[in-house]
This record gives C-alpha cells, structure tokens and sequence, in this order.
C-alpha cells in the first residue's frame, strides 16, 4: 500500500485527525477508485469533494457539452466553457483541484452495451444523472457487479438520497419499479443539487472507510423549500426484478 506524502498529510490534516479516519483511513481514501456519472449539478459538486477529500482515482462520465442554462448550479463550469464538452472541462478543474488524484474523463452515452466496461473497475459508483432510464441501468449492473451504488435525485427544491449495498440492501427497483415519467426539462433551483451532491461524497467516502450510518434501507428525503429532512424506511422487495435475483 502507498503512503501518505508529507503534502498529502498536511492537506488532508483537517480530515486525519478525525476519530476514524486518521492516517490509515486517508490511505484507504487514497487508494480507492470512485466513478461519477453525470457530471452536472449532482455530480459536479460529488466529484469534487471525492476529489477534495483525496480519493485516488475519479472517473467521471458524462456525454453533453456546457449549456448557459446549466450555469444556475453546475459550479464546474463558468461562461467560457459553453458549447465544450464537459468531461474535458470538469477533468481540468479537477485536476487542478488537487493533482495528485487521478482524473479519468469518459465521453460516453452510459448503455447496457457499456456499463460493465465502464465502472467494472471501481469500488464505488455516484449517481449524477437526470433520468431513471440510465440510473436503472446502472443500479442493474452495480447489484450484477457487487459495486455500492450512491443514488441521489433532484427537483425543483427538493432532493433524495439512498446508498444502495448490492446483497445488503434493497437496490433502486426496490423503491420504483418501473421508471417514472420524464420531465423533458427537469426545473430545479441550484443549491438543491449542491445540497444532495455533497451529501453524495459523504455518503462514498463511508463507504469506503466503512464507518458510520450509511443511508441503509431508507430514504433521505430533504425539502429545500420548508428546510426540512425526513428519512424513510425501504424494504428489499421480493419481487425485484434485479436485487431479487442476489442469493
């Protein structure tokens, strides 16, 4: 197992000397491999916490370029980056964030074709897309592949969270079965995403230190416009067409 360099143990001196983290947590932070899909207002703000807190490897996918109307929450991108592609603008950020992360950018359209190739090779994924259609087919794989699945969706000024263990909890069919109608355009206020986006990173970075109370079969449930936090009780459903299936 590498080390902590004396720059990596100044820079992550705040988080060190947290009781249960300490320099062996670091290290597992370090040597740990993270994949953020969708790298807008959700996965945006996850991705840089994971690589603020010194997670090793980052890989974030993401297959659309920067929108003007994208700039209301999506703080990786500023004015100039409109019209380019976004993997190659959040990857330069993040990369001058913290440069001892690896960042590795995938322009990709997330499909059944490519999932498994795509975070086949990571030991957690978050969830930063805008459609249940692609977060289905993440959760499938995620629970096929035994990868911890950090889910978080946002609208208008609410948001939701849930971290999903494949063979521990329920997975995301669990809690919907069928995805929901689309919004063509989803509204949402930009401190929503930042709100669930950060709690995202918390969640992973649980995980991979396996400490704490992860978000385990509930549902965080945050109401931005009363300022209010609920969470609920999920169940593994015996009929799910994807968790079911884990023995």
């Amino acid at each position: 197992m590498v080390n902590l360099t004396e720059k990596e143990l100044e820079r992550y001196d705040r988080q060190i000397r947290i009781k249960g983290i300490g320099v062996d947590g670091q290290l597992k932070i370090k040597n740990s491999r993270v994949a953020v899909i969708g790298i807008g207002g959700l996965g945006g703000i996850s991705s840089m916490y994971l690589v603020a807190a010194g997670v090793g490897f980052v890989k974030i996918i993401d297959f659309g370029r920067v929108e003007l109307s994208n700039l209301n929450r999506q703080l990786l991108y500023s004015e100039e980056d409109v019209g380019k592609l976004k993997v190659e603008v959040a990857a330069r950020k993040l990369e001058s964030l913290n440069s001892d992360v690896t960042i590795e950018a995938v322009n990709e359209y997330v499909s059944e074709d490519n999932i498994g190739r795509l975070i086949g090779d990571v030991d957690v994924v978050v969830d930063g897309m805008d459609n249940f259609k692609t977060r289905f087919i993440i959760n499938d794989k995620c629970v096929e592949l035994g990868i911890p699945f950090i889910h978080g969706a946002v609208y208008s000024f609410e948001g939701r969270l849930m971290t999903i263990i494949p063979g521990e909890t329920p997975c995301l069919r669990c809690l919907i079965p069928e995805p929901p109608p689309e919004h063509e355009i989803v509204p949402v206020i930009g401190p929503a995403p930042g709100v669930i986006g950060s709690l995202e990173a918390l969640e992973a970075i649980k995980v991979i230190l396996k400490i704490g109370e992860s978000l385990k079969n509930k549902l965080l449930v945050f109401d931005g416009l009363n300022l209010e936090f609920h969470t609920i009780p999920i169940e593994k459903s015996p009929n799910c067409p994807t968790c079911s299936k884990i023995k």
